[in-house]
């Protein structure tokens, strides 16, 4: 079983999918590299909004 990720590691893996990104790679290579990283920066963008929302709430009280 395999724990949830937080922000801060997922931030992680989409750095490490850039920076995978930035070197010699093969097109096959590139392309799971940057699928990785969509995958990470929609995460990402997700825990983000969520947090947005949170802070909207709270400033409204």
């Amino acid at each position: 079983m395999s724990k949830e990720l937080n922000f801060e590691e997922k931030y992680n893996k989409l750095e490490e999918a850039v920076n995978k990104l930035s070197s010699n790679l093969s097109l096959e290579e590139a392309i799971n590299a940057y699928n990785e990283g969509l995958k990470y920066y929609k995460e990402c963008e997700t825990i983000l909004d969520q947090a947005n929302q949170k802070i909207e709430i709270i400033k409204e009280d």
